[in-house]
């Protein structure tokens, strides 16, 4: 079956990657964010393990070494326990949360190659019309969202009930244990449940990050006539390019065709070729070519030198080899000194004669 002209078979042109990247659309899997950030944050965690256990050990001692002591709460101890809890708190993640905002930030800036864009974050009223947001809800992509939501959650839900179908035992036991003994324990069951989550997790966003990735290519694929349109645009319209550079020949044309009259000679084959040559002694070592053409061009010359008394001289040979070897503005090269000197000289004496 033959391709339509709506068909987008063409992978996208760098020029398209380059625009769709100043719109601040670049390929990203929020999965691979999601699961380095929760692997830097468990071993970040294993890091600060014993400062977090000893801030909340500290904590639960004095709060519960409070509880013979505190007959009644007033309001200026539920002011102190609060701000004591929330240092503790402070003390026990904030370092944990910066390090894991700080990698989230990181691994953005990785997958975006360093992009900062603001224009996503602009208001699109195309983003509040019912009918479209019906339609993405019911698009392909949504519903791998929830597919991946609901094996995210299917995953978590399986291993944590698994961890804890083992250990109930354990955590049954614990109930003799006392709170700086039960702070380790709970912290080592913490670290196996949370390798084994993770664990899960990095399949889910390999799966993501193939997905995301053939996702993204297929939005940035062109129809033919995208690329033809985009080719255009950057190497311009082959007519107007066409035009102007035909206006471009034509005003070089010009130019050289006023620089006819100032030749010494011009040298012609006799009426297809047309060679002008301009010698001064104190501007060049040689003659030099200031006007040069075949056919209409080359009698267009001849007759310009002929109305301002310009001599031409008719030699087929060396008309065709200046005309084929020297550009214009160029001097002549060596091996015509002596055929153009001849002619010069000739010319010199012609107009001494008639002096």
């Amino acid at each position: 079956m033959a391709e339509s002209a709506g068909d987008k078979t063409e992978k996208a042109t760098p020029h398209k990657r380059e625009n769709e990247r100043k719109e601040g659309n670049v390929f990203q899997s929020k999965e691979i964010l999601i699961c380095v950030t929760m692997i830097v944050s468990f071993f970040c965690f294993k890091l600060l393990y014993n400062l977090i256990e000893d801030t909340i050990v500290n904590t639960m001692k004095d709060f519960f070494g409070l509880i013979p002591t505190q007959v009644v709460i007033t309001s200026d101890d539920a002011k102190s326990f609060l701000i004591r809890g929330l240092k503790a708190v402070a003390i026990a993640a904030m370092p944990l949360l910066l390090i894991t905002g700080v990698v989230a930030i990181i691994v953005t800036f990785v997958q975006t190659r360093g992009l900062v864009n603001t224009k996503q974050l602009r208001p699109k009223f195309s983003r509040m019309d019912p009918i479209r947001g019906f339609k993405n809800l019911f698009s392909l992509r949504s519903i791998i969202e929830l597919l991946k939501a609901s094996l995210k959650i299917l995953i978590l839900f399986f291993v944590i009930f698994s961890f804890v179908k083992d250990n109930l035992s354990l955590f049954s036991n614990m109930m003799n244990i006392s709170v700086e003994g039960a702070v380790p324990i709970i912290g080592d069951y913490c670290f196996s449940l949370i390798k084994k989550v993770t664990i899960a997790f990095i399949a889910v966003a390999a799966l993501d990050f193939m997905y995301q990735r053939w996702d993204y290519e297929k939005k940035l694929m062109m129809t033919k006539q995208e690329v033809k349109d985009e080719y255009k645009s950057i190497e311009g319209n082959p007519q107007i390019k066409g035009r102007i550079k035909q206006i471009q020949q034509e005003m070089s044309r010009q130019r050289m065709m006023q620089a006819v009259p100032t030749a010494d000679v011009v040298i012609r084959n006799p009426t297809h070729v047309a060679v002008a040559l301009k010698y001064d002694r104190d501007k060049s070592m040689a003659p030099v070519v200031v006007a040069k053409g075949v056919d209409e061009i080359a009698l267009k010359i001849v007759k310009i030198a002929e109305e301002n008394g310009i001599m031409t001289v008719e030699n087929v040979a060396l008309a065709r080899a200046l005309y084929a070897q020297v550009e214009l503005d160029d001097m002549i090269p060596v091996e015509f000194y002596q055929a153009v000197a001849e002619i010069i000289a000739a010319l010199y004496k012609q107009r001494n004669e008639l002096m």
